[in-house]
């Protein structure tokens, strides 16, 4: 609970209790600070045991942790049912990125033709790092004129 206080600040809390409350009267405050924090982890420990009562025996491996939704969703994508490991595991996004952005740059490093090439050959993706080729085929290698423009398309934008 207090992992992050330092000893200055523990210190500061010390004389500043020590200041507020007085030497006499600080025992019998932490004293009544202690019995309260004492209840209410009582009062709770009491709420989550007749909340597990209630629910009954199907809901017997119930955690109250996993209620907050980072737990809950680490522990989904945990469970091997789905399968997501597999997935995980499989897909490199720091590759993926670094394939996209050699392709939109225009770079051609080895290692992104060799995966794309790979990856265009079992036919999973567009290679996007290969330039157009416009010698290969002649009706398309007159650029357009600057007064003719394609046509547009609204529902396509």
């Amino acid at each position: 609970m207090f992992n992050d206080i330092g000893a200055l600040e523990l210190v500061t809390l010390v004389v500043l209790a020590v200041l507020v409350f007085g030497p006499d009267k600080l025992p019998k405050v932490i004293q009544d600070v202690t019995r309260t924090i004492r209840k209410i982890r009582e009062f709770s420990d009491s709420a989550k045991q007749d909340i597990r009562d209630e629910l009954g025996p199907e809901f017997k491996d119930f955690e109250f942790e996993d209620l907050n939704p980072k737990t809950f969703i680490r522990k989904q994508l945990d469970n091997d049912e789905l399968g997501l490991k597999e997935l995980r595991s499989g897909f490199d996004l720091k590759k993926e990125m670094a394939e996209v952005t050699d392709a939109v740059h225009g770079r051609d490093t080895e290692a992104s033709s060799a995966s794309s090439a790979t990856a265009s050959s079992s036919g999973g993706r567009i290679d996007m790092s290969k330039k157009a080729d416009l010698s290969k085929r002649p009706e398309k290698a007159e650029k357009p004129a600057a007064d003719d423009r394609p046509p547009f398309d609204v529902d396509a934008t």
